[in-house]
């Protein structure tokens, strides 16, 4: 592909949803930007958080690996988690982001020098420098603190609004953050904007309420895509549907800036949705004639991976989900709405 006609891609979110989208897009495109939210206060990197102070580097490891153009055994070492000891649970990568924000006084320079170590194809971008956590306030004003908190917190009964609908959750950061200057300029030159798919409250709130992102995104000329969810989350959004996951982050935005939602119309063997339903995650099904009516564009297509992932057994201080995207499904479809 020329330089001239290469597209500018931003991708927002969290670690796994974004770490599948950019895996595979980094062959597709040169000027790529990852944009990662910094709420995470779970596993190794709440540990980190916690005892040294530092900047949650785990999601940005994700992006980094997803991007890196090194060999497999770099790839390999930046993914590798101890399964014993004192540093049983950690992954190498998050002790090493922790040291060189150390040693540089900069969490920023630290990722830029990461990237240089793993060779990324693009930029990896902390969507704020504040260190803040995640606070959720429940419809009966119950508060949880922390974003691993609220990933795994099971929501109480909402109080219905005028119209009968349930009360969703009030997401906020604290202290309040402002969005990095680098992530801005991202947004503002991008021809393509993805909002990656994950843990709506855990992973997609915090990176999209920070100050200064919804202007961002309101301002960009780029297409706003949303891939949607393959599974709901229980406790959470049973129920969902693909339209309820869009009308979601556009509240966290605070304005209906997407123009196109990706979402899967294949599901996976019965088998597989046997066994998510014991864990109460269900198939995230969409309601065409709502899509059809929707002010933005709805794309169905085959979108799941053909590959189960399984979860290392070293990764003990968080559980993983399995299920995943197709990433060069989701690649060539980005690319086809950059050419259409």
């Amino acid at each position: 592909m020329s330089a001239a006609r290469s597209p500018k891609i931003v991708v927002i979110g969290g670690g796994t949803g974004s770490f599948t989208v950019l895996s595979a897009l980094k062959y597709y495109v040169r000027d790529i930007t990852a944009i990662v939210s910094m709420a995470d206060n779970g596993g190794s990197t709440g540990i980190l958080r916690d005892e040294l102070g530092v900047l949650p580097p785990g999601d940005i490891r994700q992006c980094l690996v997803a991007l890196s153009e090194s060999d497999q055994t770099m790839r390999d070492l930046f993914n590798y988690r101890f399964a014993e000891g004192t540093f049983g649970g950690h992954s190498f990568a998050n002790l090493f982001l922790t040291a060189l924000e150390k040693t540089t006084g900069s969490f920023a320079d630290a990722v830029k020098t990461a990237g240089k170590v793993l060779n990324i194809n693009g930029r990896v971008v902390p969507v704020t420098l504040d260190n803040v956590n995640l606070v959720l306030e429940e419809a009966d004003g119950n508060v949880v603190h922390g974003e691993y908190e609220i990933a795994e917190h099971v929501f109480g009964q909402t109080k219905p609004t005028g119209d009968g609908k349930p009360r969703r959750p009030t997401l906020t950061l604290d202290p309040t953050a402002r969005i990095n200057h680098e992530a801005r300029a991202a947004i503002i030159a991008a021809d393509i904007v993805v909002i990656a798919p994950g843990n709506l409250y855990g992973s997609l709130a915090p990176a999209l309420i920070v100050e200064g992102m919804s202007e961002a995104l309101q301002a960009t000329k780029a297409r706003i895509v949303y891939i949607s969810n393959l599974v709901t989350k229980p406790g959470q959004t049973d129920g969902f549907l693909v339209h309820d996951y869009v009308a979601e982050i556009e509240r966290f935005i605070g304005q209906p800036v997407i123009s196109t939602v990706l979402y899967n119309k294949t599901k996976p063997e019965a088998a597989l949705l046997k066994k998510y339903a014991r864990a109460g995650e269900y198939w995230v099904e969409a309601d065409e004639a709502a899509l059809a009516s929707a002010p933005y564009a709805a794309i169905g297509e085959d979108l799941i991976s053909g590959t189960v992932s399984t979860q290392n057994p070293a990764d003990r201080l968080i559980r993983r989900t399995f299920i995943r995207h197709d990433s060069d499904k989701l690649a060539r479809i980005i690319m086809r709405l950059y050419f259409s």
